[in-house]
């Protein structure tokens, strides 16, 4: 039997759909490795640039934090991006296609490996917020996978004899250096950026990074002599970074730590360069080895710092939330609820709002403890609890008052708008399809009609409440 004409046409609609979407997820796949292999061949070709001990080693190499971020960020798609610009990068620069190729699949290599190992183990986007995981990624991503990268680059450089085999080591390090420099430096500050790249400083915080950005600039002059302080000439003064360090690390966080380490380091590699400061010695090559070992260590120890400090701020906020909610339902607690309502009858004696205070009361809960068990009565209270945190706003504040008992505190709000906030929880609760059904009295009470202290509020609150379950339950009263 023939299909009818309308299923033949909706399947076709649908073969459409995938057709279509099948070609954007193509097109945009293509853009990226595009773009990202148009990025990586520009690194490339600034790194190359301070390629001193080999024409395809240097101790300079953000190509290695570029390719990390982005497989972190955009998964492992991106990394035909990155094998396409460090092959033309190569080929451009020295070497042979063979060599080239070789360069190219360690740098991929390297890349999809550090992805894979701190997704893993390091906690992947979300490495720099605790300082075990930013450990993690030190030692798996800056100082493992990039081995892999310098072992095949240099062993292939040397068989195809493009470097001494007698300067093996000497290019083995500066190349491994290189790209653990750049996964210290620059993935940390794409990955933070590439995650959140929201700004909510008030005045205040934008001041304080202003000063901190000019107190970078200057500490960084007075230690690479670009102010002239009599007898300061090639002093080891490094150390008097490490204030600053601690200052972004304590008071911005993880993102901004990584963005000021990038900033320092790209000051202190071209002052070095320019044969300023204290890292400078009888080669460049040996001076800027000398600078990313600091630049490393100083990074590592400052996003550390800040995941530190993130974590101790997560879990104060942890301990706070704790403090002022109810541990079965979720709602704010008594505790939490006092605070929030003196504070809004306060707001409202500035302002002239008015505020409502619904007292509600789970009907018949002993006797569902009794027929049912004292875990359907638990559940009983969450069903409760949801219905009310569905129907309320996200100014107000539901709260368990204690008991079966609930509480809510229902902002700029008059008596009609309340009892029908009331209504609209009584009927949830009864139409929630939970097992067995249950029924909710509401109370009411009204800022400052019934009261002008919490005490006072909740006292008419419950006057209404237990009025309405002295009548059978189920309804909503008003104070009396």
């Amino acid at each position: 039997m023939p299909a009818p004409a309308g299923c033949l046409r909706h399947a076709r609609d649908d073969l459409g759909r995938q057709n279509s979407m099948s070609h954007t997820r193509l097109y945009k796949n293509a853009g990226i490795t595009v773009v990202l292999a148009a990025v990586y061949f520009a690194a490339t070709k600034f790194g190359l640039r301070l390629a001193f001990v080999n024409a395809s080693a240097t101790a300079v190499w953000p190509p290695a934090g570029i390719a990390l971020a982005a497989l972190v960020l955009l998964g492992y798609r991106a990394w035909p991006g990155i094998f396409i610009g460090a092959f033309l990068a190569n080929l451009t620069t020295a070497g042979s296609v063979a060599t080239s190729i070789a360069i190219a699949a360690g740098n991929t290599l390297e890349c999809i490996a550090g992805c894979y190992l701190v997704a893993q183990y390091a906690g992947g986007r979300a490495a720099f917020d605790r300082a075990q995981d930013v450990l993690r990624f030190t030692v798996l991503a800056a100082m493992g996978s990039t081995m892999l990268s310098a072992t095949i680059g240099v062993t292939s450089l040397s068989l195809g004899g493009f470097a001494d085999w007698k300067q093996y080591t000497d290019i083995w390090l500066t190349w491994w250096l290189g790209d653990a420099s750049g996964d210290l430096v620059v993935a940390p500050l794409l990955i933070l950026w590439g995650s959140n790249l929201h700004l909510r400083w008030s005045v205040e915080k934008a001041v304080e990074a202003a000063a901190l950005v000019a107190s970078i600039y200057l500490v960084e002059a007075a230690v690479f002599e670009k102010l002239f302080i009599p007898g300061f000439k090639h002093y080891p003064l490094e150390f008097l970074i490490f204030p600053l360090l601690i200052w972004v690390a304590f008071r911005f966080g993880p993102r901004e730590a990584a963005t000021v380490i990038f900033l320092v380091a790209g000051m202190a590699a071209w002052d070095t360069l320019h044969g300023l400061g204290p890292f400078v010695r009888e080669s460049q090559n040996a001076s800027l080895l000398l600078l990313q070992s600091y630049t490393d260590v100083t990074s590592v120890m400052t996003m550390a710092t800040a995941a530190l400090v993130l974590e101790r701020q997560k879990a104060q906020e942890q301990l706070a939330q704790l403090a002022g909610s109810d541990p079965v339902t979720g709602l704010a607690n008594y505790r939490r609820l006092m605070e929030v309502l003196n504070s809004e009858i306060l707001r409202s004696k500035r302002t002239g709002a008015p505020k409502a205070l619904l007292m509600l009361d789970l009907d018949g809960l002993k006797k569902i403890n009794d027929r049912h068990g004292h875990l359907t009565g638990t559940r009983a209270l969450c069903r409760v609890a949801d219905a009310i945190r569905e129907t309320c706003r996200v100014i107000d504040t539901a709260a368990r008052y204690g008991g079966d008992e609930f509480a809510l505190v229902l902002v700029d709000t008059g008596k009609v708008a309340a009892d029908l906030v009331a209504r609209r929880i009584m009927e949830r609760v009864a139409g929630d399809g939970g097992t067995p059904p249950v029924t909710v009295s509401v109370g009411v009470a009204i800022y400052p009609e019934d009261g002008e202290s919490a005490e006072a509020l909740l006292a008419a609150a419950d006057r209404g409440l237990y009025r309405m379950k002295a009548q059978g339950g189920g309804r909503v009263g008003l104070s009396a």
